[in-house]
């Protein structure tokens, strides 16, 4: 702080001037307006808007109706009816029965035959050899507790064989594969 009265340097006014003068100045960057073009300048003639009272008088147009189509009524939907769905029922037993008469037997008679190949009919002697060679594999005691169904396989087994002796093929390996269902049952 400066008395009053008292000079102060020249070179502390120099200073405070040159910081007045650089804000007075302002920022170098000051934005530049572009001209308007000639067309933009010339006078351009106004509608003279109706007043008040012109729009009163002015009669109404007629309101335009428009008809929408009431949609069809959305009648209430059924809630879908469950069927009871039926307890599963466990597949059939195949139960083998001896027949009192081997020779009536239970599958029926033999078919005719067809068209028999040499494949067919080597199937057909592999399938049945298998079966005896399975019989002869049972334990003692198995064959004796069974042997009623091994009769019967036995039995299917002969007149697999006669059938496939006789040209039918087809008859041969629908006795074999019975008698080889019922010895998968026999080894169970």
């Amino acid at each position: 702080m400066t008395r009053p009265g008292t000079i102060v340097p020249t070179a502390a006014r120099l200073g405070c001037g040159l910081a007045l003068l650089l804000l007075c100045a302002g920022c170098n960057r000051k934005p530049v307006r572009a001209a308007l073009p000639a067309l933009a300048k010339a006078p351009i003639a106004l509608e003279v808007a109706p007043s008040l009272e012109d729009l009163i008088e002015m009669p109404d147009e007629p309101e335009v109706v428009v008809a929408v189509p009431e949609p069809a009524p959305v009648p209430p939907k059924k809630a879908p009816v469950k069927k009871p769905v039926p307890p599963p029922t466990p597949p059939p037993v195949q139960v083998a029965s001896v027949a009192a008469d081997p020779a009536v037997s239970a599958i029926g008679s033999l078919s005719t035959g067809g068209s028999s190949t040499p494949q067919s009919q080597q199937e057909a002697k592999d399938l049945i050899a298998s079966i005896v060679k399975r019989i002869a594999a049972l334990p003692a005691k198995k064959a004796d507790a069974q042997k009623d169904q091994i009769r019967q396989i036995r039995h299917f087994l002969d007149q697999a064989q006669q059938a496939l002796s006789s040209g039918d093929v087809e008859g041969a390996k629908t006795l074999a594969t019975k008698a080889k269902l019922l010895m998968d049952d026999v080894e169970k």
